[in-house]
């Protein structure tokens, strides 16, 4: 669908652009909803459908079912092994790019504002993740932990899962998943609930995961988790890490700022260039 996306017209290119981002989403709602995501109008969807050679909606759904059933380049252009280095960096970049735009648009301003406000007050911050989440833990961890934030990531099942049983009232542990399916993750999820923490979770929209947490950060993103290793949902999780870092330093005020230049300062001279 991806090379026909030129030939059409751009209020229908917006409808091309919701499903290619989340077409899970798009198989499960109706037109209007589709529509309303788009920001076009009900007709503009059909129009859609048959730019694609398709004789209205349903059929555009049963053909989408199939392609997600099947694993076909129905919804973007594969990579292939034929492709230019010039070519794979376009489809890269394009994916990358109409991933964030779409995930920006799923975030629930009200959810955010709490998970804003939770992370500015905690008392203690954990960051739990899983395989590539856990990467991302770790960099959410960098990044509370340079607002001068007592933050810590974990990786290891294990390990978080004892480290739940240790938290308290005031604390807060940020869970990761690109699926929201992993046993291990849920189970910490819960094991620190119970110990009285709240628990923001950023994963796809009713999973299991979602389900247990305080405050869901849900997003959906068309990418088989289960065969490849997570690229355009790494990549969300990262920015919507980013938006939560800058809203809570937002959040703390000026007193921040003297905070930031002793860290800067302790850096100097640790790169060539720097004035010592």
């Amino acid at each position: 669908m991806a090379a026909l996306r030129p030939s059409l017209s751009p209020a229908e290119s917006k409808v091309a652009q919701v499903v290619l981002a989340a077409p899970a989403w798009v198989l499960q709602s109706t037109l209007s909803a589709v529509a309303a995501r788009a920001g076009v109008s009900d007709p503009t969807v059909i129009r859609f459908c048959r730019s694609l050679g398709l004789d209205g909606y349903q059929t555009f759904r049963l053909r989408l079912a199939h392609s997600l059933a099947s694993g076909a380049s129905f919804l973007h252009r594969d990579i292939a092994a034929s492709d230019s280095p010039a070519d794979l960096s376009a489809k890269v970049f394009e994916r990358a790019a109409v991933t964030l735009r779409d995930v920006a648009g799923q975030i629930q301003p009200q959810r955010l504002a709490a998970a804003i406000e939770l992370l500015a007050s905690a008392r203690r911050i954990e960051f739990y993740g899983l395989g590539s989440s856990g990467i991302v833990a770790a960099d959410a961890c960098h990044k509370f932990f340079r607002l001068g934030l007592n933050a810590v990531s974990y990786a290891d099942a294990h390990v978080h899962g004892m480290a739940a049983t240790m938290l308290s009232q005031g604390d807060v542990v940020v869970a990761i998943s690109s699926t929201g399916r992993t046993i291990d993750l849920i189970s910490s999820i819960e094991i620190a609930r119970g110990a009285g923490a709240s628990v923001i979770g950023i994963a796809p929209p009713g999973s299991p995961m979602s389900q247990q947490c305080d405050v869901p950060l849900e997003f959906a993103v068309d990418e088989d988790t289960d065969v490849y290793t997570p690229m355009t949902t790494r990549l969300a999780q990262l920015t919507l890490i980013d938006v939560l870092s800058i809203g809570v330093a937002l959040r703390l005020g000026p007193g921040l700022t003297s905070r930031l230049e002793r860290a800067r300062d302790s850096l100097r001279g640790r790169r060539l260039g720097d004035a010592e």
